[in-house]
């Protein structure tokens, strides 16, 4: 969901024609009511290239009616705020019903660069929220604005942020933390759990306009195939693979994957307890609160698959049987994550075209980045920089940047010369690999450390660390050595910071 260049005048606010496909769906699909707002509401963050995606001016946002809108006070005409209800696999458990327990739809619109529906995410309680305030932090607001965008900034797709309002009203977490609500774009925040919910009750009829809506306004093409529904599956299977290989090829976790977060469109939603991978281990847990390790940087893609076995079940109705969904993940899920990972960490090794031996030199990669932690981003963007060829009288200085990142040098040594010898077999000239590499390896990612100095001078008021970050991660491939610092490893004061469910 990268920002392309709008083919289209921007506009204000009260420009914005609201045409939202969701609501069309029957009453039992929601609960329509107004958002809670916020008092006195000011602006936090802002994202020039969302305002570009939904044709708004980007002007705008130094409105006081622009923090009156996406903090939910005011309502533009042909708003019809609502709340979703869908279901959900937690954990690996049966939820039941859950929804929309603290974010509100807006409304939807079209322009010449898509769908787009624009939902609040803290404007208060809803009938989903169960026990909850139906509010939402600004440390949290602040973590879920930066990563939408990284991502973008990444090339993943994702769900956007358009902004971030506060509000001095206090909210109890472990803490009193302050308010805030952040505007979400997306072109649907449809989930698999949507599909579970209707499927869990037996409710056929539903379930079928569901994915009717879903085909019709979003993937008209799966029209074409005999069983448009499994076709439906298999794009999403697809596309989540895809997904899934993006991610690990970043070391991006989600942190919290149940079901009612895994988007029908294949973006990547709901970011809570997420981390990007420092020093590197496949068994690193990003978020407290998983407690038996379900979410791990490994699971990552085993668990979306038994996710989309959950989707296959819920649509096996209108497949043929569970057997029938079943295979339909099957026969693409596997295929496009493995495809998509190796072609991935291809460019990020700087191979010039496939070899049979790639897969076994793949797994000797991230053995070595198993049992020697270095920096998996720093790893990949040192290694961006080195010849495939080196004079023994000069290797050791050469290749300094990246040994340094070794406690044992001369494992790093071994797997060096591994590398160059499998450079021999597909030859490629340094200077078009090494810029090939830079493009595929990212120099900035969303650390953990960064996030929180956003939100540490955003509890005083001062949102610059936000906006130079949050400029910072929307090129991450590009060296910007006035962001250098962004790079670096996480200080001292930063090798305790943990996140939770309630991040």
């Amino acid at each position: 969901m990268n920002a392309p260049e709008p083919a289209f005048m921007p506009a204000p606010l009260e420009a914005i024609v609201f045409d939202n496909s969701f609501a069309g769906l029957p009453e039992n699909f929601f609960t329509r009511l107004p958002p809670a707002g916020l008092p006195d509401p000011y602006l936090v963050g802002f994202s020039p290239a969302v305002a570009g995606l939904i044709g708004l001016d980007e002007q705008e946002a130094r409105r006081a009616m622009f923090c009156q809108v996406f903090a939910g006070n005011t309502l533009l005409p042909g708003s019809a705020p609502l709340a979703a209800v869908y279901s959900g696999h937690q954990f690996g458990v049966w939820a039941g019903q859950l929804g929309d327990g603290r974010a509100h739809l807006l409304g939807g619109l079209s322009n010449q660069l898509g769908h787009w529906e624009i939902q609040l995410k803290g404007a208060g309680k809803t009938p989903y929220s169960r026990s909850a305030d139906g509010r939402a932090v600004l440390r949290s607001s602040i973590r879920e604005f930066l990563c939408s965008e990284a991502m973008a900034g990444l090339g993943i797709p994702t769900t956007r942020a358009l902004c971030i309002v506060g509000a001095d009203l206090g909210v109890r977490r472990e803490e009193i933390e302050s308010a805030a609500v952040v505007t979400r774009i997306a072109e649907s925040f449809v989930r698999f759990g949507s599909f579970e919910h209707w499927a869990s009750r037996e409710k056929n009829g539903e379930l079928k306009r569901l994915a009717d809506y879903v085909i019709d306004t979003f993937r008209p093409a799966c029209r074409g195939f005999d069983n448009p529904y499994a076709a439906l599956l298999a794009d999403v299977s697809t596309r989540t693979g895809e997904l899934m290989a993006r991610w690990m090829a970043v070391g991006f976790m989600h942190g919290v994957m149940n079901t009612d977060n895994m988007s029908i469109l294949g973006l990547t939603l709901d970011y809570g307890p997420f981390g990007f991978m420092e020093a590197f281990d496949a068994g690193h847990i990003c978020n407290h609160s998983d407690d038996h390790g379900r979410y791990t940087y490994r699971n990552q893609p085993h668990v979306a698959q038994w996710n989309l076995y959950r989707l296959a079940d819920a649509l096996a109705t209108l497949i043929g049987k569970p057997s029938a969904a079943h295979a339909v993940v099957d026969a693409h899920y596997g295929e496009a994550f493995e495809s998509r990972f190796e072609q991935l960490m291809r460019a990020k090794l700087g191979l010039a075209a496939a070899h049979e031996s790639d897969e076994d030199f793949i797994g000797e990669t991230f053995a070595l980045l198993q049992q020697h932690r270095p920096d998996f981003t720093l790893f990949f963007r040192t290694l961006s920089r080195l010849p495939a060829a080196v004079n023994p009288e000069t290797q050791a200085k050469i290749d300094a940047p990246l040994r340094d990142q070794f406690i044992d040098r001369s494992a790093c040594d071994v797997w060096l010369a591994s590398w160059r010898a499998r450079q021999v077999l597909t030859p490629w000239p340094d200077s078009e690999r090494q810029a090939a590499m830079l493009a595929a390896n990212p120099k900035y990612i969303l650390r953990n450390w960064l996030a929180e100095a956003a939100i540490r001078q955003a509890k005083e008021k001062d949102y610059s660390e936000l906006a130079r970050i949050q400029l910072c991660l929307s090129k991450p491939f590009e060296e910007q050595p006035e962001f250098e610092a962004y790079a670096a490893l996480p200080p001292d004061w930063a090798q305790g910071l943990e996140v939770s469910c309630s991040s």
